[in-house]
């Protein structure tokens, strides 16, 4: 459904032609490529990133061929660099939440490369935001944590407390994969001052996923790393409770970290209820992370199928097709 409704985006078919013409990209190409990503963002919140990722593989090399072919206007540049920028972003992520690590790191590296040949420190933070997410899902902590802070550095200049507030928690989930329970706790009370003091116009458009149930989402996994299964349940019961509808593919993500917290914690009646949930919603939500969450629930939960609702969860997810 995702991947039919990507469609072929006008974008794909105006970019590929300009390098053979004398037209150069203007204002209505740098238009489309801006919209491509909007598009893909939403499609990928409601749907999540595996039907996605090689759609929008086409896109993106439309948007560097414009790149190529070079704006008349200035403006009209910064806007195509900024934009095939977080085009690489975006689909950076489809790769990273399909679980091609190697795919999405990379797709990062161009986009930091991009923001740092147009001197554009909104799309810099947004790519080290994006890499210490990675980093910190791939094993690597204390790569995660130094891109945190580098993101960090780049964001300060742009006067968003709620982007601020986005990069102390990935600095959080770095400090929790290194078992240093001072380190993220800081860096988790910095998120929660920052993004205590509200929205403002200097806050990024990709951020519009980030609100309270985000910030939920994100501490549940700094407890779940630290091997806190309470504090983490009741972060990841929140989330789940507080996201918008719309936020599909969140809402499984979420209901998912509840369903693994509680049964690590030794409550597997109500950690099948919440895999259940999961299940109900993976008819819309394509996405590797949550199916793979909750394999790995369905593993702890096995001992105990005589629970209630346990067998039952463990016979559905069994019976489920497995991610290409």
């Amino acid at each position: 459904m995702a991947a039919a409704a990507l469609g072929p985006l006008a974008l794909t078919r105006e970019a590929t032609a300009v390098p053979g013409q004398a037209r150069r990209p203007g204002a209505s190409d740098a238009g489309a490529l801006e919209e491509a990503v909007r598009r893909i963002r939403l499609l990928d919140d409601r749907h999540g990133a595996d039907g996605l990722y090689r759609r929008a593989a086409a896109p993106l090399r439309a948007a560097y061929a414009l790149l190529d072919a070079g704006a008349t206007r200035q403006a009209t540049a910064d806007r195509l660099y900024s934009g095939a920028g977080e085009l690489a972003i975006s689909v950076g992520w489809l790769a990273h939440d399909s679980g091609r690590f190697d795919d999405a790191r990379s797709h990062y590296a161009e986009a930091l490369a991009t923001a740092r040949m147009n001197g554009d420190p909104g799309l810099e933070a947004h790519a080290f935001c994006n890499t210490a997410f990675l980093a910190r899902d791939a094993g690597r902590p204390r790569e995660a944590v130094r891109a945190a802070q580098a993101a960090q550095r780049a964001a300060r200049p742009l006067g968003s407390a709620r982007l601020m507030s986005l990069l102390a928690l990935r600095e959080a989930g770095g400090w929790a994969g290194l078992a240093d329970r001072t380190g993220c706790t800081q860096a988790l009370a910095r998120a929660q001052a920052l993004f205590a003091r509200g929205p403002s116009d200097a806050d990024p458009e990709w951020m519009s996923f980030y609100g309270e149930a985000e910030l939920e989402g994100l501490e549940a996994q700094c407890w779940s790393t630290l091997g806190d299964w309470r504090r983490a349940a009741r972060h990841a019961r929140r989330a789940a409770d507080l996201q918008d509808p719309h936020f599909t593919r969140n809402i499984a993500l979420y209901s998912a970290e509840l369903a693994d917290d509680l049964a690590r914690g030794g409550r597997p009646d109500e950690a099948a209820a919440a895999g259940m949930r999961v299940l109900d919603l993976l008819g819309e939500v394509q996405s590797s992370r949550v199916q793979t969450m909750l394999g790995g629930t369905a593993r702890v939960l096995s001992p105990h199928r005589r629970a209630p609702g346990v067998a039952a969860f463990l016979e559905r997810h069994a019976s489920m097709p497995r991610p290409v």
